[in-house]
């Protein structure tokens, strides 16, 4: 059962891969066959760079791959490709192991989404209601983006379509007292899942910042240890521009995950390898497309047998 899961999603990323031109286990090949020289690591190195795994990450793969074959110069190119697969793994594992996702807690198991407008945050929570009710769990959306009326109207609707609730305010009203009123009901009807939206104007607005500290202050009043997951809705396509967003935002609320979308645009599969490193935060969930199913819970193993495919 579980190897048919990595396989459905193995299939979803190789797909959106194939789309993007993302995949190098073709060029890794293509460049292994001949003698491995100096020339050659050049040449992998621009590889890693134009899969946009960025020139630090694109410098200290071709390191690694110059230190093994240094320590056997008879690697096979099959072998050295699944080297380079295993210590990518490896990192990424590591990166989840620091942020264990939260599986049991009482319910509701409260998960916080932040990112700036336009990254696609609105259909990501749709995405991820969707997903948590084709599990057989019980949702409740909190739309806490009171700056906004269209966010307000978009995710009503979005909760309509989907037969679940959906707690709403006025705009202009403190996005902290939906927060709260969503946890409560939540908790008092024994609702499986709350997911709270959160204002989405430019992340160097700092009143916006501590809006949400004040929202997660509010769900914590309710249970003690909530918001149990945060997480960050980066668009893929905007490359340094997300880590920074991101880094803005972790500064003012802990992020527990990363929900990459428009993975199916422009975006390189090294995109996610290199916000992944150097925010050391774990990818939960992708969006693959625009459909409603079009969500993929993060698998490492499938993630990198689709890209080095």
């Amino acid at each position: 059962m579980v190897f048919n899961f990595l396989r459905s999603s193995y299939e979803a990323i190789k797909r959106v891969f194939v789309k993007t031109g993302s995949l190098i286990g073709a060029k890794l090949r293509s460049l292994f066959q001949g003698k491995i020289d100096e020339e050659s690591l050049e040449k992998l190195e621009q590889i890693f760079y134009e899969a946009d795994l960025g020139l630090s990450y694109a410098e200290e793969l071709t390191t690694f791959v110059r230190t093994r074959l240094k320590a056997n110069p008879d690697l096979t190119s099959e072998a050295l490709i699944e080297e380079i697969r295993q210590k990518l793994l490896e990192q990424m594992l590591a990166i989840e192991a620091k942020h264990p996702k939260v599986t049991a807690p009482a319910k509701p198991l409260v998960i916080l989404i932040v990112g700036v407008n336009g990254n696609g945050k609105t259909t990501s929570i749709a995405k991820l209601a969707n997903y948590y009710k084709k599990e057989g769990k019980t949702v409740l959306i909190a739309a806490a983006d009171t700056f906004r009326a269209a966010a307000i109207e978009q995710l009503d609707t979005w909760a309509k379509r989907l037969g679940i609730d959906c707690v709403t305010s006025k705009p202009k009203s403190d996005p902290a007292s939906v927060a709260f009123d969503a946890v409560t009901a939540a908790k008092a009807r024994h609702i499986d899942v709350v997911i709270i939206d959160t204002a989405g104007r430019l992340h160097t607005k700092t009143p916006l910042m501590v809006e949400l500290e004040k929202i997660r202050k509010a769900c914590s009043k309710v249970i003690p240890d909530a918001p149990h997951e945060t997480y960050l809705v980066l668009d893929a396509t905007t490359g340094q521009n997300a880590i920074d967003q991101a880094t803005t935002f972790h500064q003012y609320t802990p992020i527990t995950g990363l929900f990459m979308t428009k993975l199916d645009g422009t975006a390189k599969g090294g995109t996610l390898l290199s916000i992944q490193r150097k925010l050391q935060i774990p990818v939960r969930y992708m969006g693959v497309g625009e459909q409603l199913e079009d969500l993929e819970p993060f698998q490492p193993e499938a993630f990198l047998a689709a890209l080095f495919d």
